[in-house]
């Protein structure tokens, strides 16, 4: 039997959380903090939270707040030379440190 090829095939290290953050609600304030336009964040994708979630390939990387789509926020990624644009909720985005 082939090996599966889904959207978040070979994420078991990768979008695993400690043992104590299973099945706790992320703080109020990941959630609800809102980002302006021209912001750069940090791509930390949150498991227990599937909608809106970003690929893997992106998890880690730092982009910019280009706009909103709803409750999304538009971040333009670089991947090589390629600049990317994906929608992604605040539960997975975190602001870049200086």
């Amino acid at each position: 039997m082939k090996a599966p090829r889904g959207y978040r095939h070979r994420t078991r290290k990768l979008l695993k959380k400690h043992v104590r953050e299973r099945g706790a609600v992320p703080k109020l304030s990941v959630i609800l903090r809102e980002y302006k336009v021209g912001d750069k964040v940090t791509i930390k994708i949150d498991p227990s939270f599937h909608y809106a979630m970003p690929h893997r390939r992106y998890h880690g990387l730092t982009g910019t707040v280009v706009g909103r789509r709803g409750r999304a926020y538009i971040v333009e990624v670089y991947l090589g030379k390629k600049k990317k644009t994906l929608f992604v909720t605040p539960e997975h985005l975190r602001p870049a440190s200086p």
